[in-house]
This record gives structure tokens, C-alpha cells and sequence, in this order.
């Protein structure tokens, strides 16, 4: 069923709603509306990109697993391909993205339907207490001794 709403239903609700836009305002503004809403959505997604970025290092940082940070990002990528595809539908769609209290309420909405666990890749003997993120460094330290055969072998 996702499939037939992707490739099937979206592209004729995009062809429908660009042939009546055009109708309405001319086939140039609709060309042109089309490019600057793609224009201006990959602007944001950039400003949003490297906002939500820093703002994971900084939970990483604190020791926080980033949750929100990761489907901020999630929903930019999202938000980016919906952009680029041509269409006022699917604008609409990535416009909504890009906004963050939509996000939150889209989160709190899939999080109703998911549980998110951690995996434990960290030993406990080698984690931070204070940061579970980073790792302490353990350094064994020792002697060694190159051997070396008398004749070498052919």
C-alpha cells in the first residue's frame, strides 16, 4: 500500500494540483513558484542542517543520547526530498518538515507506535562514568624485544 500511495496517487495529486495552480495564475508564475518554493526549501533545509548537527555534538558531548537531534535530522532529509520533487503537494509536505513544532507533534505521534532502545557497544569496565559517549583511554604499558631468525629463510 506505501508504494501505491508513493508512485501512484502522489504523482496524479501533483499533476491535478499544478494543472489547476496553472489554471489560476499562468503557466510561468506556476513554473516559477515551483523553483523558488525548491530554491528556498534547500536554503532552510541548509540553515536547519547545520543547526541540528551542532546541536547533536553538543548531546553527544553531555553524554546525551540525541533522540529528538536524530528525527530533526531524519525529517530535514525528508523535508529535502520533498522539496526537490517538483509539485505543490509535496512542497507542502516538506515545508511542514522543516517546521519544528510540527516535528515535535509528528514525534510525539510516531513515538506512540515505536520504542527506541540503546545497544550496549560499550564495555563497562572501559565507560565513562560522567559520559557514557566517550571512551576512557587504557594504556597497558610494557617491553618487547625483537626476534629475528640467524639464517634467513628463502
Amino acid at each position: 500500500m506505501p508504494f501505491f500511495i508513493i508512485f501512484i496517487l502522489i504523482p496524479i495529486m501533483e499533476i491535478y494540483v499544478f494543472m489547476q495552480v496553472g489554471e489560476m495564475i499562468g503557466l510561468g508564475t506556476t513554473l516559477f513558484l515551483a523553483l523558488f518554493t525548491a530554491i528556498l526549501g534547500g536554503a532552510i533545509i541548509k540553515h536547519q542542517g547545520i543547526t541540528t548537527l551542532q546541536a547533536v555534538s553538543q548531546s553527544m558531548r553531555q553524554g546525551k543520547m540525541p533522540v529528538t537531534e536524530l528525527f530533526d535530522g531524519f525529517c530535514l532529509i525528508a523535508a529535502g526530498a520533498t522539496l526537490i520533487t517538483p509539485g505543490f503537494v509535496t512542497d507542502t509536505i516538506g515545508f511542514l518538515l522543516l517546521i519544528p513544532p510540527f516535528r515535535r507533534i509528528l514525534q510525539t505521534f510516531v513515538s506512540r507506535y515505536t520504542k527506541i532502545t540503546g545497544s550496549g557497544f560499550y564495555k563497562e569496565s572501559t565507560r565513562n562514568k560522567q559520559n557514557p559517549f566517550r571512551q576512557e583511554n587504557n594504556v597497558i604499558e610494557g617491553d618487547y624485544e625483537r626476534l629475528e631468525d640467524e639464517e634467513p629463510k628463502p
